[in-house]
C-alpha cells in the first residue's frame, strides 16, 4: 500500500528526474503507479473513504440503553465499574476480554455526546503584576526532626511570570503565618509586586455575607506593603492554579531530593529549614532571565516590616487558665482574676501583666486544645488532692510515661486512692521545685528495681545523685601556653621558615 510519503516523494521526483521511471523507482514502487498518483495530484490519505462498518457486532448493543442513564447521571464513573456490573447482574454474557470494546464504546459517546468538559484558560502575565501564595501540607513526606514525625506546613510564594519560589515552614493557616510567610517572602524577593492572590483563607478574606473584602489585620497587610489583594472564588482552587502547580512540583522535587540524601530524618528544624531553602535556591537558577524582568518591575520594600504579632487582654479564671484562640492555656495561679497581655505569634504566645513578661509557652494548633502546666497549679492540688480524680486536664499531670507508672503502683500498694492520689501528688510537686529530669530518672530506678514509690525514696534517690555527681566532679585544669615557643620560629632564618611551611 501506498504512503502519503511515498506519493510525495514520487510526485516531486517527477519534477526533477529525467524520466518516470527513475523517478518511481526511487520513491519504491512502479511506473505505472507512480503514473496513477502524478496524474490524480492527491495523496492516498485524501482519497481513501472512512470506513463505516463494524468488523465484529457490537456486544453490548443490547445493554447499552441501560449503560447511557448510568454514566449521564455520574460523568466519573468508570468503565471497568459498569464492566464488573454487567457481569454480575448477567454471568456468562460478557468475557473479561470484552472489557476494552467498552471502554473505547463509553470513550467515544464522552467525545461526542457527553458533558461538556472543564476548560482551562491559559493566562498572560506582565512581569512584576502578580504573586500567589498558598498553604501546603508536607506530611507525606514523612520528614522526622529529632526521631519525631514532623508535622508542618510551607507557606508557598509563587511569582506567576517567572515561576520564582520560596516557603516558609509553619504549622497552620494563622493570620500569623501568613503574614510572615508573604514577608519573608517580600523581602527575599527584594521587592514588591502589584497584585497578590490568596485563596479563600479564613485568615484573609472575610466570609459571607460579609461586606468587607478583606479581614482588618489582612488589609493593613497589603496597605503596608502597597500591594492590591486578589481572592479566588470559593471552592475553585484552579483559579490560585500557578501556585497549586508547584506545589505539585516542590513537594515532588522534595521527595527526590531526599531519595538522594538518602534519608528523611533530620536533627532539627534548623538542619531541615535549610535543606529547603537550598532546594528553593537551586529551582530557582534556571528562572534567572525571566526574574530580572521581574525585579526590574517590581516596587520597593517599606522602611519596616509589619509586626504580625497579635495582640489580646484576657483575664485568669478560677482554673488559673486563659482562653486564646480557641485554645486554654495555664498560667501561674497568682495571676487568678487579673487581667493579663497576651502577645500571639505564629509558633508562641507571651504573657505580660503590668508590662513585664511572666511567661511564654508553645501556640497549640487547632482548636480546643490545652496545654496546662503542673507548675502553675500544683501547689493548690497537694492541698485539694481530692480534685485530681475528675480534673479535666488530668493527662497534663503526667509528665512522662514514669509518672503515670508511678501513679499506677501507688494506686496498686495505697490504703486507698486518696492517699495514693496525696503521694503521687507530693512526688509531682517535688518534680516543680527539684527538676522533673532528676525526679524522672529517680522513678526510673525505683521501678527498675521494683521498689515502692514514695517522696522518702524518691528524695533518697536524688540525694544520692547529687553525692554521686559531687564526687566525680573533676577541676578543670588549663595549662599555661609558653609562647617561648614562638620566639624560636622567629629566630629562625628564611629558608628554615620556608621549609617548615612546606
Amino acid at each position: 500500500m501506498i504512503s502519503d510519503r511515498q506519493a510525495r516523494k514520487v510526485i516531486e521526483l517527477m519534477q526533477s528526474e529525467p524520466t518516470k521511471a527513475i523517478a518511481a523507482a526511487k520513491a519504491g514502487m512502479t511506473e505505472k503507479t507512480a503514473r496513477k498518483w502524478a496524474r490524480l495530484g492527491k495523496l492516498p490519505s485524501e482519497i481513501q473513504s472512512p470506513r463505516t462498518w463494524r468488523t465484529r457486532e457490537d456486544p453490548f448493543k443490547d445493554v447499552w440503553e441501560r449503560i447511557r442513564p448510568m454514566v449521564e447521571l455520574n460523568p466519573g464513573l468508570e468503565a471497568k465499574t459498569v464492566f464488573e456490573f454487567l457481569q454480575r447482574e448477567q454471568p456468562g454474557v460478557f468475557a473479561n476480554g470484552q472489557l476494552r470494546s467498552l471502554q473505547r464504546r463509553l470513550k467515544r459517546w464522552r467525545a461526542l455526546e457527553g458533558p461538556s468538559r472543564q476548560v482551562f484558560f491559559p493566562q498572560i502575565y506582565r512581569p512584576g503584576a502578580l504573586s500567589e501564595s498558598d498553604f501546603t501540607h508536607m506530611e507525606s513526606l514523612d520528614i522526622t526532626i529529632g526521631g519525631s514525625r514532623f508535622e508542618h506546613l510551607v507557606y508557598h510564594f509563587v511569582l506567576p511570570y517567572s515561576d520564582w519560589e520560596t516557603g516558609t515552614i509553619c504549622f497552620s493557616e494563622s493570620f500569623e503565618s501568613l503574614s510572615g510567610g508573604l514577608q519573608n517572602a517580600l523581602w527575599k524577593l527584594g521587592g514588591v509586586t502589584e497584585e497578590h492572590q490568596t485563596d479563600q483563607l479564613s485568615a484573609a478574606v472575610h466570609q459571607l455575607p460579609r461586606p468587607e473584602e478583606f479581614t482588618a489585620r489582612y488589609s493593613a497587610l497589603l496597605r503596608h506593603y502597597g500591594l492590591r489583594g486578589r481572592k479566588t472564588n470559593g471552592a475553585s482552587p484552579h483559579e490560585n492554579g500557578d501556585v497549586e502547580q508547584r506545589h505539585f512540583r516542590f513537594k515532588k522535587a522534595v521527595d527526590q531530593e531526599l531519595m538522594l540524601r538518602g534519608s528523611r530524618a533530620f536533627e532539627s528544624r534548623e538542619e531541615y529549614a535549610a535543606f529547603l531553602q537550598h532546594l528553593f535556591d537551586r529551582l530557582n537558577a534556571g528562572r534567572t532571565k525571566r526574574l530580572n524582568e521581574e525585579l526590574a518591575a517590581l516596587k520597593g520594600l517599606p522602611a519596616v516590616r509589619l509586626d504580625a504579632t497579635k495582640r489580646l487582654r484576657v483575664r485568669v479564671s478560677v482554673a488559673s487558665t486563659i482562653r486564646v484562640s480557641h485554645n486554654t492555656y495555664s498560667v501561674n495561679s497568682r495571676l487568678i482574676g487579673e487581667e493579663v497581655d497576651v502577645r500571639l505569634h505564629s509558633e508562641h504566645l507571651e504573657v505580660f501583666y503590668g508590662g513585664q513578661k511572666v511567661d511564654q509557652m508553645p501556640r497549640l494548633r487547632g482548636k480546643n486544645g490545652h496545654l496546662i502546666q503542673y507548675r502553675h497549679i500544683i501547689d493548690w492540688l497537694v492541698r485539694k488532692p481530692g480534685a485530681f480524680a475528675h480534673y479535666r486536664y488530668q493527662d497534663a499531670l503526667f509528665p512522662t510515661h514514669r509518672f503515670r507508672m508511678a501513679y499506677d503502683q501507688l494506686r496498686e500498694h495505697a490504703a486507698s486512692e486518696r492517699v495514693a492520689t496525696k503521694t503521687y501528688l507530693l512526688i509531682l510537686q517535688m518534680a516543680a521545685q527539684r527538676g522533673e529530669t532528676a525526679v524522672d530518672r529517680a522513678l526510673e530506678r525505683l521501678l527498675a528495681c521494683a521498689s515502692l514509690v514514695s517522696p522518702e525514696n524518691v528524695a533518697e534517690e536524688l540525694a544520692h545523685e547529687e553525692t554521686s555527681d559531687h564526687s566525680v566532679r573533676r577541676e578543670a585544669v588549663i595549662v599555661p601556653v609558653d609562647l617561648s615557643v614562638y620566639d624560636g620560629l622567629l629566630a629562625l632564618s628564611a629558608d628554615q621558615q620556608e621549609g617548615l611551611s612546606l
